[in-house]
């Protein structure tokens, strides 16, 4: 069984930093993207990053490009997504993803296997 288990949340205040885990079990991704996408209260879950196999790509949502920065290592099959300069509206919650095809994508229906989500809460 595949299973994606997020780590890292809490509570930290604006302008501080947080680093996300994400360690798959179950299958190997190393050949495969995999990424991060957020869900606040009342809003849609929204695309966050994604990275290739390789780590070679990445693609970021406007809202985080130049904070947020996803990583990988294949030999942990974990990635990671390292959150700087945090703003209250950064406030959700993360899903790890994965996908079985090899091209990355922003879409929630690109993505094959989802983690339970871990809470991060900024502060003002």
């Amino acid at each position: 069984q595949v299973q994606l288990v997020e780590s890292g949340g809490g509570l930290v205040q604006a302008g501080g930093s947080l680093r996300l885990s994400c360690a798959a079990s179950g299958r190997t991704f190393s050949r495969n993207p995999m990424g991060w996408f957020r869900q606040s209260p009342g809003k849609e879950r929204e695309f966050v990053a994604t990275i290739t196999w390789s780590g070679g790509t990445t693609k970021y949502a406007d809202s985080v490009q130049g904070r947020f920065t996803i990583s990988r290592d294949n030999a942990k099959n974990t990635v990671y997504l390292q959150m700087n300069s945090l703003k209250p509206e950064d406030t959700a919650v993360y899903y790890c993803v994965a996908r079985v095809g090899q091209t990355i994508t922003t879409s929630r229906a690109g993505y094959n296997y989802w983690g339970q989500g871990t809470q991060v809460t900024v502060s003002s």
